[in-house]
């Protein structure tokens, strides 16, 4: 297209209205020598984040703000931008200048080397809770096992992204993306270069147990079906184990001539078991649950407002 612009940040944005102004301006400075634009994707926040994203975008023809009509959760957020976005590659960030624009051009630079996505590793200098830092460890693990992540990987929310690979994730209209596991479907091509993590700017991150919960979910039943096959696993290994324990007690029955006494230990076999059971239930109605609101065409997100200069 010939109005296409080299690179798109795409910054999903909730309660951050003390920062923006200074982030727009470091990104600004960042890509002076780059054809670029902004697409900051507001989240429902509760504060004035809305208005000063419009502000921005009536004041510099390069950043344009789209308002969702309620919380839809980052990754739906990042969808909404991907798809405004016009570039040759698109960079994701979050909008707390815990990332630096300023490592946007290291990214770039392994994008322009052939590969398809590049990740900003802080693992080693990562400034944020305890509380994350534990979220972000499993999180990752889980990858590994759920999405086909390579192990050196850095999962990280900082990344750039080819526009092959924007084009593909796009086209995934079910209501719960995961970017992440869109990106690990796509491409092998990927690289990482160590970049050094901020403080946040200004406030508190909004990093909370609900959203790592949300994250947990989308790599168990949102892109494999490896939880699943591990239940029919577990299922089938505690009823061969029942069975054998059955035979052991009829046996010990007959040859004892007693009566087999061990109410603790059918209590707690049948607690057991019984918990297996629900928590097996519930992961399958997880799964149930996703393909109902993909069958009845539950949004993504919802654009309530679009504004730029």
């Amino acid at each position: 297209m010939s109005n296409r612009v080299e690179i798109s940040v795409v910054i999903p944005v909730y309660n951050s209205e003390t920062i923006l102004v200074e982030l727009a301006n470091q990104i600004n400075d960042a890509l002076s020598e780059y054809r670029y634009e902004v697409i900051f994707v507001n989240d429902g926040s509760v504060d004035s984040s809305w208005e000063i994203v419009e502000e921005i975008a009536i004041n510099r023809k390069s950043v344009t703000g789209i308002c969702l009509s309620k919380n839809f959760g980052q990754d739906n957020a990042i969808m909404a931008g991907l798809r405004l976005s016009n570039s040759d590659s698109v960079v994701i960030m979050d909008d707390d200048l815990q990332h630096s624009p300023y490592d946007i051009v290291a990214l770039l630079e392994e994008i322009k080397n052939g590969f398809d996505v590049c990740y900003a590793d802080y693992s080693h200098f990562k400034k944020q809770s305890l509380l994350k830092n534990i979220g972000s460890a499993i999180n990752s693990k889980q990858a590994e096992y759920f999405i086909g992540k390579p192990s050196k990987i850095y999962l990280s929310p900082f990344k750039i992204i080819s526009r092959s690979v924007v084009d593909s994730i796009i086209s995934y209209d079910g209501p719960y993306p995961y970017i992440d596991g869109l990106i690990f479907q796509t491409t092998g091509s990927i690289v990482q270069v160590k970049v050094k993590h901020n403080k946040r700017h200004q406030g508190h991150g909004s990093y909370s147990l609900k959203k790592s919960l949300a994250v947990f979910l989308n790599h168990t039943t949102g892109f494999s079906v490896t939880p699943l096959r591990m239940a029919s696993f577990i299922g089938l290994l505690i009823s061969i184990l029942g069975f054998l324990a059955g035979v052991f007690y009829i046996i010990q029955y007959i040859y004892n001539d007693q009566i087999v006494v061990g109410w603790t230990t059918l209590v707690v076999l049948q607690l057991f078991i019984g918990g297996l059971i629900i928590m097996f239930l519930g992961l399958i109605g997880e799964y149930i649950g996703r393909a109902y609101l993909s069958i009845n065409n539950k949004p993504q997100y919802v654009i309530k407002k679009i504004s730029s200069g």
